[in-house]
């Protein structure tokens, strides 16, 4: 992974902690006892399936919803987050899948809607482009001009003009929403890229992917949500994917897994408590391994014993 550098006359710290959040909607409780922390210029990928909380923990933060149970710091305060202005306020940015731009303005009004330069009673339009420009320039965004609609861009510089458009007000925390979904492989890059110029200039960055390629290419930290709860913290430097994926899907859970924990070096087979009742051991002694979920192995009848026409009782053939 490349090296962060924080922004000048800021040490990297720890940003935002969230403590035993909770949050329930009706009878379903979306999210129970989670943690979760996000330091300067460090990227975490907050990853899980789908149902496991991520939106939720994520709009909490944004100030969409407030949170039934647990406490928010920001910058070692205690905060409530009770609208998304407040959020914006102490610094923290969100940008969803639908990423909110307005398809019929160009990049310089996208970027500056609700917060334009006034030069006198007049729009400063070329203090906004210059500035568009500038900022645009840090990113290394790869858009031809800042004087087009929006709608003839492609994904990637729709994604880009969205980043672009949260850095406007300086935040400590940039939340990006499935980032790379639905763009192509350059787009893709373009994308992470971009991530990675934001941890260069010292934001923190809050992944949602369910790309664990992108997440292996840009993360320092991958945060697992399981069913609403923590189900894992994983440094990306001593981890793989596939570990990712078991702690995602619960696959790791069983009892073969925990077999081969306790013995190391040894590959966990099922034994004769993993066969199901009723089911007899093949002549050769292999079994097939048993569902990851504990459920029932359903072995198909051996050819011997396959029910012969003249085996029917009712006379028919």
């Amino acid at each position: 992974m490349s090296m962060t550098h924080p922004r000048a006359g800021r040490p990297r710290e720890r940003v935002l902690t969230m403590r035993g959040i909770g949050k329930r909607f009706g009878a379903v409780r979306a999210l129970t006892d989670v943690d979760f922390w996000v330091d300067e210029g460090e990227v975490v990928a907050l990853v899980g399936d789908n149902g496991a909380g991520k939106s939720t923990l994520v709009k909490v933060l944004a100030g969409v919803h407030p949170p039934d149970a647990g406490t928010i710091e920001f910058d070692g305060d205690l905060v409530q987050i009770g609208s998304p202005a407040d959020a914006q306020e102490l610094g923290i940015e969100t940008i969803f899948q639908d990423l909110a731009l307005c398809d019929n303005l160009d990049v310089v009004a996208n970027l500056w809607l609700g917060r334009e330069l006034i030069d006198g009673a007049t729009l400063d339009e070329v203090d906004m482009e210059q500035r568009t420009w500038t900022l645009l320039r840090e990113l290394s965004a790869k858009i031809p001009s800042v004087r087009v609609p929006v709608a003839s861009l492609s994904g990637g510089q729709r994604q880009t003009v969205a980043i672009a458009r949260s850095l406007i007000g300086d935040p400590r925390v940039v939340i990006l929403d499935e980032p790379t979904a639905a763009l192509g492989v350059a787009q893709t890059a373009e994308v992470l890229n971009l991530i990675e110029r934001l941890r260069e200039r010292g934001h923190g960055v809050i992944l949602i992917s369910h790309n664990m390629a992108d997440v292996m290419a840009v993360a320092d930290r991958v945060v697992v949500l399981r069913l609403g709860r923590n189900n894992g913290v994983y440094n990306v430097a001593d981890v793989t994917s596939e570990t990712l994926i078991a702690a995602i899907t619960g696959a790791a859970d069983n009892a073969a897994s925990r077999r081969a924990a306790e013995r190391p070096g040894l590959v966990a087979t099922p034994s004769d408590a993993d066969v199901p009742a009723g089911v007899d051991d093949d002549a050769d002694g292999d079994h097939e391994a048993p569902p990851t979920g504990g459920g029932t192995v359903i072995r198909m009848p051996q050819t011997g014993a396959r029910r012969k026409p003249g085996d029917r009782t009712d006379g028919r053939r």
